[in-house]
């Protein structure tokens, strides 16, 4: 990597590994579930994954919008690894935002880079700031850290040698919780497979279990969770954007595709291609501001994020069915783009924050 690239030589560079290395494996990936480890280093090497972390020395400034469009050239042809990418940053993210130097120091220059892959244990802590659900995992003070119980079921991007960002509630402090990195081969941690997915098998989903888990000090992203969550919280939102707008790209090219043979009867169908690109462009537009300032809180900034979240995932799962109808039978082939990208689209609506969950969090704020 060279300090100096720009963003443009960033995508051209991803947009390079995407051809050359994921392109030839996306159907592997989808029916085999296999991890794209070496798609996701060779990202890394590309620059994919810092230009929104300026504490990495990477950049001189933030840039949120590169990761999204980043992010988004990759789930435009494989949202499985367009998700990994998006746990990459998010975990990035956090060692961003980290109030503790040391942990931030250790870690952040590796993850940036893609030598050290990580993920993000958020899912189940943002539900409970929600009031959706209780938080999973519980620590104690024990000297030079704390000791952690508990189980997430369903954490990605990891394996053998990985780290990701999770929240624990603090045992005796009543609504205290604490921000930490946890590394897999910590002694007492096990990593699970304990389901299998419609789709995005290959993205290295696991059960989190921590039995007498002991983390450092030095592992501790913030003694106070909430205020935390409150900082980075957009910018977890606004990165996940990427996912759905290369997804619904992807879709919106599919139905595309089918004009020169099915135009004489596709143009009866809803949401014709050129209808969704418009509406798309606009969205698009719509992220590419508000990323421009993660840092913002002011609520009504925040209402907006929340807002433009709903409406990729609204539109990503319009664009899916769009694919499908546009494709007709062809799209029912195991291995057609079209029934793919259906599979994808409802995980960009179901992911935390899901639909429901953005609906909820919006009526409250009205």
């Amino acid at each position: 990597m060279d300090n100096d690239w720009s963003e443009a030589a960033m995508l051209d560079a991803a947009s390079a590994v995407i051809h050359r290395d994921l392109q030839p494996m996306t159907t592997q990936i989808d029916l085999e579930g296999i991890y794209p480890e070496r798609v996701m280093r060779n990202l890394g090497a590309a620059g994919a994954f810092y230009h929104h972390l300026p504490a990495s020395g990477h950049v001189e400034s933030m840039n949120l919008p590169a990761a999204v469009k980043a992010m988004s050239r990759v789930s435009e042809e494989c949202m499985s690894t367009g998700f990994a990418v998006w746990c990459q940053d998010t975990c990035g993210w956090y060692l961003e935002n980290a109030a503790n130097s040391m942990v931030q120091e250790q870690w952040i220059h590796t993850v940036a880079s893609g030598k050290t892959l990580g993920g993000t244990g958020m899912s189940n802590p943002m539900k409970a700031f929600a009031g959706i659900e209780r938080l999973r995992l519980q620590g104690r003070r024990a000297e030079g850290g704390y000791i952690v119980n508990g189980n997430l079921p369903w954490v990605s991007n990891l394996g053998q040698g990985h780290i990701f960002g999770t929240l624990f509630a603090l045992e005796g402090a009543s609504h205290q919780s604490v921000m930490t990195l946890v590394d897999c081969d910590m002694p007492g941690f096990t990593l699970k497979q304990m389901a299998h997915f419609t789709a995005l098998e290959g993205s290295g989903t696991y059960a989190c279990i921590f039995d007498d888990v002991f983390i450092p000090d030095a592992m501790i992203i913030d003694e106070n969770g909430a205020p935390f969550l409150h900082r980075s919280k957009a910018g977890i939102v606004l990165l996940q954007t990427g996912m759905g707008l290369g997804v619904a790209q992807s879709c919106i090219d599919i139905s595309r595709e089918t004009e020169s043979f099915l135009s004489h009867v596709n143009r009866y169908l809803d949401d014709r291609p050129e209808d969704l690109q418009n509406e798309l462009n606009e969205i698009n537009e719509a992220v590419m501001a508000l990323a421009e300032t993660p840092y913002e809180y002011a609520k009504e900034y925040f209402r907006a994020v929340l807002q433009v979240r709903l409406r990729v995932s609204e539109i990503t799962l319009r664009s899916a069915q769009s694919a499908m109808l546009h494709s007709g039978a062809k799209g029912y082939l195991r291995t057609a783009p079209a029934q793919r990208k259906l599979r994808e689209a409802y995980f960009v609506a179901m992911i935390t924050p899901s639909i429901k969950h953005l609906r909820k969090e919006l009526a409250e704020m009205n």
